[in-house]
């Protein structure tokens, strides 16, 4: 019969199945806390160092800065667990904690990957994010999100080509969901920044992928550290970075 899509097979359906659970961790209703962080453009919008107009430079410079340091770290993470090398996971979680120069940045990072480890049980019956989640209960490791997203994303069978673009889209997406939230942009203009910028996420896949040991995460966002040092004692804020 012409038309019609045959069934799919148990390996495509595999394949469906990680991409769906990829789609869940990554979407913005998933319980990660993702959204009270605005990635430091809360911060620049408070010092008056950004507009509109600019945001599209700021966002990429943190989405290169994200590429060889939390997207890393997201690739090398992935690699390990589906191996198993679970000392390599350890040592790259650490070395992802040391490179995050300020507090604001060190605290959001592991509080939204603990969530995620407290959420993988439910949303996917991960037994790799269990065994990480035993390392960071007994403070082997400290769980940073790329960490946690990484195992999580193994565990799914996701391709870490795929695992990688896709939190590094959420990243970006929350940028611009931040800017729209500070009255910087509307809607639409969120959307065309996401277009703009698209670019620049394929190269940072492409520097993240590019890691192959946990020595090679690193991040050189002085002036953004320096914004996130002088937000986190703001006497009000909207989110946590």
């Amino acid at each position: 019969m012409t038309g019609v899509t045959p069934p799919s097979g148990p390996e495509e359906g595999a394949v469906l199945e990680a991409l769906l659970g990829q789609f869940q961790i990554t979407d913005s209703g998933f319980p990660s806390g993702l959204y009270t962080l605005s990635h430091g453009l809360e911060g620049y919008t408070q010092l008056r160092a950004v507009q509109a107009d600019g945001l599209v430079a700021l966002v990429t410079d943190l989405v290169r800065a994200a590429g060889t340091s939390d997207a890393a770290a997201l690739a090398l993470t992935h690699r390990a667990v589906w191996t198993g090398d679970w000392d390599r996971v350890v040592d790259v979680d650490r070395r992802l904690y040391a490179v995050k120069l300020n507090r604001e940045q060190r605290r959001a990072s592991v509080r939204t990957g603990r969530q995620v480890l407290d959420t993988a049980e439910e949303a996917f019956g991960s037994e790799p994010a269990a065994r990480l989640t035993g390392l960071v209960t007994r403070r082997i490791t400290p769980g940073n999100h790329a960490v946690a997203v990484g195992t999580v994303h193994a565990g799914l069978g996701s391709p870490v080509e795929h695992a990688v673009a896709g939190d590094l889209f959420a990243f970006a997406a929350g940028c611009a969901a931040a800017a729209v939230r500070l009255g910087r942009i509307d809607f639409r203009r969120a959307q065309g920044l996401l277009r703009e910028i698209r670019p620049e996420l394929v190269r940072a896949v492409g520097r993240a992928l590019a890691a192959r040991d946990p020595r090679d995460l690193h991040g050189s966002t002085p002036v953004a550290d320096t914004v996130s040092t002088a937000h986190e004692r703001a006497e009000a804020r909207l989110f946590f970075t």
